[in-house]
């Protein structure tokens, strides 16, 4: 493991700027330079780190200060940092929880870039604006002046007259410029209800997208000045996180964990924890296994897009009453969000597994946000009145939203009652992080075996 690489964090102003197109491009094209890259991505986020996984050649990683605690940040990073980490950000520079404090907001970029002391790089979408860059890089330098904006990477910029301009403004504002991407439309990458579709999804496509944007940063932006900055990060003291000094081995199960394209939010961190506590691990794919693992003890179905797959889930119906039969015997199931839906009775209209008497349809509205929650009862995963910070992120409804409920919270509709626990079963729509909860993955280990 690297205990203090050099690094670089990739924000911007908001969100759609191009943080995506440039953190990817980076990793790629220092990738192809033969540079060893590391990516993470800030926040909660399972989408992104799917791209940078493509061209990083590694497992992508999210730092979330909200869900694992700001102390466990340098650690997770120092656990899957390279010679060169690529950080990107979320949202704007500054943007996180809302009301969490006069001071950086908790799960910020800003936040993180602070608590990593990485040096910023700024995004800006050049579109619509020449002279006012200098304006606006002038205030996010100055803002915060403990967070080191380094410098801009312009990006959709018009033409060479327009780069001339912008690189003048950002000179008044006495930041270099880093690069200069032209518009180019190839580069998008479809998106969907909740973001942009997964790259195991995607396929092949994701494959090319991450290689046009790495062709056209390699092209556009200045990699050794880039490189430069990441290196002028300071070591970062202390140990690398490391599963074994969180969990100890608590006997041999496997334990099924659900993946293919269905099935893709998952923290690498998981599995890792999984495996450190004593778990062999065996992966199954609910679109085209009919089988849960020989000798499967426990069963982990994490998040992902199962309502763009349900005819075919639903078609499964070996897996899908085996699942049912499974979990009627008492068996360990964790299942979080897109794992609740397949639970479910049905969705739209689709039969699933039937395991919890509740049924499931898309919503037109989003649900989105950290939430402070409460273990409402003993489950598989928690001891009863265990608190955790999770997030919520679905455009689905489970009609009824609980039945014996996982978790208690309150928001501004007042409390909320969410999720089901219902023998070895524990569902919920709430994703938590296994690294800021590794007693659950000991104690969920320890069911199962």
């Amino acid at each position: 493991m690297v205990t203090g690489s050099a690094r670089v964090v990739i924000a911007a102003p908001a969100s759609g700027q191009g943080k995506t197109t440039v953190a990817t491009g980076l990793l790629g094209a220092l990738r192809q330079r033969g540079t060893d890259v590391a990516p993470f991505k800030v926040g909660p986020d399972y989408i992104d780190p799917g791209y940078h996984r493509i061209a990083a050649g590694r497992p992508g990683r999210n730092l979330d200060p909200v869900l694992v605690g700001e102390e466990r940040i340098g650690p997770l990073f120092r656990h899957g940092a390279a010679e060169l980490s690529v950080v990107e950000g979320v949202m704007g520079l500054f943007d996180g929880r809302i009301g969490s404090g006069d001071g950086l907001a908790a799960g910020s970029t800003a936040h993180v870039a602070q608590l990593l002391d990485a040096p910023v790089v700024l995004v800006v979408d050049a579109r619509g604006q020449s002279h006012s860059l200098a304006a606006l890089l002038h205030g996010f330098r100055g803002y915060r002046p403990e967070v080191r904006v380094a410098g801009v990477i312009l990006n959709r910029v018009g033409s060479p007259r327009h780069e001339e301009v912008l690189r003048d403004a950002a000179a008044a504002a006495g930041l270099p410029v880093l690069g200069a991407i032209p518009r180019a439309d190839d580069l998008a990458v479809p998106s969907r209800h909740l973001g942009l579709v997964t790259a195991v999804e995607h396929g092949t496509d994701a494959v090319r997208a991450v290689d046009a944007m790495t062709e056209i940063v390699a092209r556009s932006v200045d990699l050794d000045a880039i490189a430069e900055i990441a290196r002028s990060a300071p070591e970062l003291p202390g140990p690398a996180w490391n599963p074994r000094d969180e969990v100890a081995p608590q006997g041999s199960p496997v334990i099924a964990v659900a993946g293919g394209r269905a099935f893709t939010f998952a923290y690498a961190e998981h599995v890792e924890l999984l495996e450190a506590a004593g778990a062999r691990i065996a992966v199954v794919d609910p679109l085209n296994d009919e089988r849960l693992p020989e000798g499967a003890a426990g069963l982990v179905l994490p998040g992902g897009f199962p309502e763009q797959h349900a005819a075919e889930l639903s078609a499964n119906i070996a897996l899908r009453r085996e699942v049912a039969a499974f979990a009627a015997g008492g068996a360990p199931v964790h299942a979080e969000c897109g794992g609740l839906l397949y639970l479910a009775q049905e969705l739209d209209g689709h039969p699933l597994c039937g395991v919890l008497d509740a049924r499931a349809r898309m919503s037109p509205r989003l649900t989105l946000g950290y939430r402070d929650a409460v273990a409402a009862a003993d489950s598989a995963l928690f001891a009863e009145g265990s608190r955790v910070s999770g997030h919520e992120f679905h455009r689905t409804v489970l009609e009824p939203a609980a039945g014996a409920p996982a978790w208690f919270w309150r928001s501004g509709a007042g409390p909320q009652r969410e999720g089901f626990v219902d023998r070895g079963v524990h569902a919920s729509y709430l994703h938590t992080h296994p690294a800021g909860q590794p007693g659950s993955v000991e104690r969920f280990v320890a069911r199962c075996a």
